[in-house]
């Protein structure tokens, strides 16, 4: 069983040298340090890089955030998917604005009371922004644990679960011994172990073809040593993947395209949408399937296009239709006309919006030939 001190010299050493040079490493603030570790969640660091730029450009502060309109935080946010994210950032930065006096708190229990945040992004906060020996366990650390101890059972079960919070808990609080006086340019010893430990299970330790011999604790390490890294963690098989069918509709009037804004208290609540219907994924009658989406006939229909996405385990494939009606009809609570340019203010849910760029290149198309 390798010893704390052991582990956290040379994962210091290691990550002072080689880690990623992150823009949101390159501060302290915790509002920032907030939003990447939101916005990390279920994403690629690749994809959040540009989106927590242009995020932190247009809102630097918690309370710029919190004087926003809803429309605006998910329009930046449209792409990132799982909008609830967006939206509990939003209600937490309006809490801080008038509980907190527009400062993001420094104390472990206020933090994890916001919405949205939990046990590991409370502790990122803490420990990143402020220092403090709070532990953190998301999949890149209970990666890194659960090989370097050979914790063979599944880290989901709740004992298991909780042995590593306090191995965590453990390392963290002894790295607080180690100062700028053992490591060179080391003033932050817990901020930087945590990060240590997440870089080295995203960069090294990673699920599948481990870069073992790059590893800088790898002596120490029990999988590696009984030839079990490939086994661990002992992850329990997650629910299949469930197919779901919609068709949309593209109606035009007098260059005006009929959208809608989805209900609050839905998946993909006030995000816009091409009316659409879900159906049992065998053929259909498409003039009776948009009458019953519309309220009326369009008359005609050709097929649009075809794409395919993914929300949580559900695969759907949404099959489009395109259809032209003479005049506008009255605007009512449900749909609205939208002009083509005036969608680009609108946040669309991901894979409307590639049916809001499928309209832009056949129009394009239209006008060149």
């Amino acid at each position: 069983m390798p010893k704390p001190e052991a582990l956290i010299r040379p994962l210091l050493d290691w990550f002072i040298k080689n880690a990623r040079d992150l823009p949101w490493r390159r501060t302290i603030d915790p509002y920032s340090i907030w939003i990447s570790e939101i916005m990390l969640q279920q994403t690629q660091v690749k994809t959040v890089i540009p989106y927590w730029n242009r995020w932190i450009q247009r809102f630097p502060t918690v309370e710029a955030l919190a004087q926003a309109n809803t429309d605006r935080v998910l329009k930046l946010w449209e792409g990132l998917g799982y909008y609830t994210r967006a939206r509990n950032l939003h209600r937490a930065a309006r809490i801080v604005a008038t509980e907190h006096g527009g400062v993001f708190p420094s104390d472990f229990s206020k933090i994890i009371a916001l919405p949205g945040i939990g046990r590991y992004t409370a502790g990122a906060i803490c420990s990143i922004a402020f220092n403090q020996p709070t532990p953190v366990l998301d999949g890149n650390v209970i990666r890194v644990l659960t090989r370097l101890f050979a914790i063979a059972e599944n880290p989901r079960n709740a004992q298991t679960n909780r042995r590593l919070w306090d191995l965590a808990e453990t390392l963290v609080k002894s790295a607080v011994r180690f100062t700028d006086k053992d490591i060179i340019r080391l003033v932050r010893s817990c901020s930087t172990f945590n990060q240590a430990l997440m870089e080295l299970g995203a960069t090294v330790c990673t699920p599948r073809q481990p870069a073992c011999l790059l590893c800088p604790v790898r002596k120490h390490c029990q999988a590696h040593q009984m030839n079990r890294v490939g086994d661990l963690p002992n992850l329990s098989s997650r629910a299949a993947s469930t197919t779901r069918h919609f068709v949309a509709f593209v109606i035009a009037a007098q260059g005006h395209f009929l959208v809608r804004q989805r209900a609050p208290d839905v998946v993909n609540a006030n995000l816009w949408e091409f009316p659409n219907v879900e159906t049992n994924g065998n053929a259909v009658e498409i003039e009776g399937q948009a009458q019953a989406c519309l309220g009326f006939s369009p008359g005609f229909l050709d097929a649009f296009c075809s794409l395919k996405h993914t929300i949580t385990r559900y695969r759907i494939n949404l099959e489009v239709f395109f259809g032209e009606i003479p005049e506008t009809l009255p605007q009512s609570k449900e749909f609205r006309w939208c002009k083509l340019k005036a969608m680009d203010q609108l946040a669309f849910a991901s894979a409307h919006r590639k049916i809001v760029e499928a309209l832009k290149t056949k129009l394009i198309a239209k006008v060149l030939k």
